[in-house]
């Protein structure tokens, strides 16, 4: 393992110290492991709130900002928090616009999450969950607790944290974000391992030839491995799954981006996104918006997360609304 670390059960604390130093305009950090807006919002507007661990930088805590999150929880490199530091974030978020609380469809997030809702009930904390699940790799109709969470969740804090910056209700809010979830797929591909960067062990093992659709988000296995395929070939395999997936058609517009895993160019990547453009032409299908680069990463894996959802011209509109956050910016 090559890494420029101190002593590894530091990692996550030293972490979010130098990203706060390097964005202290934008982002605060509250008792350690709660990343919260510099700046908050007002209480009549409704707050969003996320959990998910260390080591997929620049998310979960790179989308904290202005017209996105306004308080997420980390928890330890590819470890889940534990449910008293989730609680208090919801204590912390508590107001009376309420609490959209957007959870990541893996075992450690959810059993976190659903113990502090448990908690959060019962001190009467307004809120409502919402779990993304939008990976195909085990099928499109496959059941939602099948399906993880992988990229998805950072177009859906777009989407919410727009709506609730223009001020609507909880009800609102969750119902946009949610009617978004239910248009949205991701599958990824991946060709080369990443190390643990606390123990330096390998997540799996992929040939110098293979690579493989439908790795999970930690090296979970996808569909298996296969030979590697052209940028252009990959891209037509994985996107007509996802058009399907979101039932696309001649004239819908999509949203689409291109996740890089930590260790693919953006030279790659726009490559792929090149080919991308090139199927849904074919299909009459319109790109309304499209971003490659690294949102959410598993530390030096080389592959990507494609992900595509279908816009109507409410997310439209909240997609390109303005926001500030470390990882993302729209004027």
């Amino acid at each position: 393992m090559k890494k420029f670390i101190n002593d590894p059960k530091d990692l996550t604390r030293e972490l979010l110290e130098g990203f706060a130093i390097a964005h202290p305009d934008v982002i605060a950090i509250k008792s350690e492991k709660i990343v919260c807006r510099a700046n908050p919002k007002p209480a009549n507007k409704v707050a969003i709130v996320t959990l998910g661990g260390a080591g997929h930088e620049p998310a979960l805590s790179g989308f904290v900002g202005s017209g996105m999150l306004d308080y997420s929880v980390v928890g330890d490199v590819f470890a889940a928090p534990g449910p008293p530091k989730v609680l208090e974030a919801l204590r912390l978020a508590n107001r009376p616009a309420g609490i959209l609380f957007v959870v990541l469809n893996h075992a450690g997030d959810v059993m976190s999450a659903n113990m502090a809702m448990e908690m959060a009930a019962k001190e009467g904390i307004p809120f409502k969950m919402l779990l993304t699940h939008e990976d195909i790799a085990p099928g499109a109709n496959a059941p939602a607790e099948d399906r993880r969470g992988l990229v998805g969740c950072i177009p859906l804090y777009k989407i919410a944290g727009a709506a609730a910056e223009a001020g609507k209700s909880l009800d609102e809010v969750y119902a946009l974000a949610q009617r978004f979830n239910d248009n949205m797929a991701t599958l990824a591909v991946a060709m080369k391992t990443a190390t643990h960067p606390a123990s330096g062990q390998a997540i799996f093992d992929l040939a110098d030839d293979q690579m493989e659709i439908g790795m999970g988000q930690h090296g979970e296995a996808g569909t298996g491995p296969s030979k590697i395929l052209t940028a252009d070939q990959t891209a037509e395999l994985m996107l007509s799954r996802l058009v399907e997936a979101v039932k696309a058609k001649a004239g819908d517009r999509l949203l689409l981006l291109i996740n890089g895993c930590g260790a693919t160019t953006l030279m790659e990547m726009y490559i792929v996104l090149r080919g991308c453009k090139r199927y849904l032409d074919s299909k009459g299908i319109s790109i309304a918006a499209a971003r490659c680069g690294e949102f959410l990463t598993v530390q030096e894996m080389a592959g990507f997360q494609m992900f595509a959802a279908k816009l109507d011209d409410e997310t439209l509109a909240c997609w390109n609304a303005p926001c500030n956050t470390p990882a993302l910016t729209v004027a």
